[in-house]
């Protein structure tokens, strides 16, 4: 993931504008903002590589960033950051009061994205100019986790260029590294880092990329494919193995040498209320995420509601399936081990569930325009997440497709031991991921052109999660789960899950929690299975707040509904309130005025 979580991406289609009249942008000043928010991404898109590739915009006037990476070392934050100040400064001059209703929408999401990007200065360390991770090197954050996988995955090699831009890559590929490097080291100086356990993984993961001949990495093994795939003499598969060996693995052994000092002296405390301003750098994590203000004391007592609430629904199903004898934690351990409900942990095993989870995204897709007036053009494919980083990736991910159409939308899927996703959950995983979720929310955004290009790639958790956590909700009110009382369960519990990160999230950060308290919580009331529960307390550990976007995002997505509903009673249209994606992502306190605006609602 991009460390600058920056909103870019541009359209190639344009859709019919479904927003109310009020939302008409007329010219003049709205102009001015329009070609000043262009101006704004297309800066950033130049510092940027890795994302110009993942748009397809690294062509024509822009194919040189197709051989670079993103600047990491200080200096490149640096500039980042003095970017954000600049492009504050012209925004403000933007007289908003002069503004369309549309034009103030994206004048307000870009302002408040621009002042947090500029707020996280104060901590002076980890990143905070998007996503808050307090540590530059752990097992979620770092070029060494990051770009093996975007190299095979995103960087395409059509022809000579792109394989040279290829190499060009790997040829940088070690400076991103020490860049990390040397940030790492001057956070560490002021007590920053990884707890030990968080470490362990760490070089667990180092070790996966550096322990193996060149031949054999994913670095050079993905490109050989790709030379013969393009019908590329094979010699650049040999200048490769030489740049690994001998640039990118010296470069790997000075961060594990880095991570093995650090392991040394970290502490096994999970949360950040042990860092410089730990309990402030956590409030603004959380609101980060989020996008809405809310102590962590509030956070936490808002998950033990709900998961109260949630359990009594679980509680009611289990029992009428034959369920009752102990907790609805201990009934879904049960049910999770039932060999009914288990692919074998095989090769075989692996691409039957796969198979399995490709036949729901279809079914699905047959089903969106019952509720959607606009439904994405492009594709989504299932992939299993690449070995080389299964032990610290999360449990599922989404990949926009390619503006050009020469790649699709990819739904990555965690199957390091298939235990960790029984059957009963995945149709809710794949609604979460794929369709109506991610998928659908993110393409209809990017594929549009009635949005800024700054806009169209939105980076707000709480918005985005809580969509894909409303559209687990919404599968269910379609009748997916119609005479599958268990998948009705699977849902239920993906509910209850999200409602148990805000208690252990807050109980890490806010109210000193234990990494075994917090993990042994998490599976007594969930019953998920102790390594993947394990694999996702690691993931709250390293990137904190984020894991509250999805049932507080959740919450109000429901709330705005039930209030347009309630205002427009019997005229109410799901595929009307639906529309709302089309104006793009922002932050949850901005989506509830634009959705109440939209419904005439005061």
């Amino acid at each position: 993931m991009d460390r600058r979580q920056f909103l870019v991406t541009g359209g190639a289609t344009a859709i019919a504008a479904t927003a109310s009249p009020t939302f008409a942008q007329p010219a003049n000043e709205d102009s001015r903002l329009r070609a000043m928010l262009d101006g704004f991404f297309y800066e950033r898109l130049d510092d940027s590589p890795e994302q110009a590739t993942r748009l397809g915009l690294d062509t024509g006037p822009r194919a040189a960033l197709r051989g670079k990476l993103t600047d990491a070392s200080a200096a490149g934050v640096a500039r980042d950051l003095a970017r954000s100040k600049v492009q504050a400064k012209q925004l403000a001059g933007i007289d908003r009061a002069k503004l369309g209703a549309a034009a103030q929408l994206d004048y307000d999401v870009v302002t408040y994205q621009l002042d947090r990007a500029i707020g996280g200065e104060r901590f002076g360390y980890g990143e905070t100019a998007g996503r808050y991770a307090p540590y530059i090197l752990s097992q979620l954050t770092g070029s060494y986790r990051e770009l093996p996988d975007f190299l095979d995955s995103q960087h395409r090699v059509k022809d000579a260029a792109d394989a040279d831009a290829y190499l060009a890559r790997l040829e940088a590929f070690p400076a991103a590294m020490d860049g990390e490097l040397a940030r790492q080291k001057a956070d560490a100086a002021k007590g920053v880092f990884a707890p030990d356990y968080i470490l362990d993984t760490t070089m667990k993961l180092q070790a996966a990329l550096r322990d193996q001949p060149a031949a054999q990495t994913v670095l050079v093994a993905s490109f050989v494919k790709k030379l013969a795939a393009a019908s590329l003499p094979p010699e650049r598969a040999a200048q490769a193995e030489r740049i690994v060996t001998g640039k990118i693995s010296p470069a790997l052994d000075r961060q594990r040498a880095l991570v093995q000092d650090l392991r040394a002296k970290a502490t096994h405390d999970a949360g950040c209320w042990r860092l410089p301003d730990g309990e402030a750098f956590y409030a603004a994590a959380a609101e980060a995420a989020t996008t809405t203000a809310l102590t962590g004391d509030e956070i936490h007592r808002l998950g033990l509601d709900q998961v109260a609430q949630i359990s009594g629904q679980i509680d009611a199903i289990l029992k009428g399936e034959g369920m009752s004898q102990g907790t609805v934690g201990d009934r879904l351990v049960a049910l999770n081990q039932r060999p009914d409900q288990l692919f074998p942990n095989t090769d075989p095993g692996r691409d039957a569930l796969l198979a399995q989870l490709n036949t729901q995204i279809i079914a699905m897709q047959k089903r969106l325009g019952e509720a959607f007036s606009t439904v994405p053009k492009a594709p989504v494919e299932v992939r299993r997440v690449p070995v080389t980083i299964q032990a610290g990736a999360p449990g599922g991910y989404y990949q926009n497709a390619s503006l050009d159409g020469s790649r699709p939308a990819i739904y990555f899927i965690n199957l390091r031991d298939t235990f960790d996703r029984p059957k009963f959950g995945l149709a809710t995983l794949t609604h979460h991921e794929a369709v109506p979720g991610h998928h659908l929310q993110v393409s209809v955004a990017l594929e549009s052109e009635a949005i800024p290009m700054i806009r169209r790639r939105g980076g707000y958790s709480g918005y985005s999660e809580g969509w894909a956590l409303y559209s687990e909700q919404l599968a269910d009110e379609m009748g997916m789960f119609e005479g599958d009382p268990l998948g009705r369960v699977g849902y239920l519990q993906s509910l209850l899950f999200r409602a148990t990160r805000l208690v252990v999230d807050s109980g890490m950060h806010a109210k000193r929690w234990s990494r075994e308290k917090a993990t042994d919580y998490l599976i007594a009331t969930t019953g998920i299975a102790r390594g993947r529960s394990q694999n996702e307390i690691d993931r709250y550990t390293v990137w904190p707040g984020q894991a509250c976007s999805y049932k507080i995002g959740h919450t109000v997505w429901n709330e705005l509904r039930a209030q347009v509903q309630k205002q427009q009673g019997a005229t109410f249209d799901i595929k009307a309130f639906h529309d709302v994606l089309t104006l793009g992502a922002m932050p949850l306190d901005i989506l509830k005025q634009a959705v109440r605006q939209r419904a005439g609602i005061a």
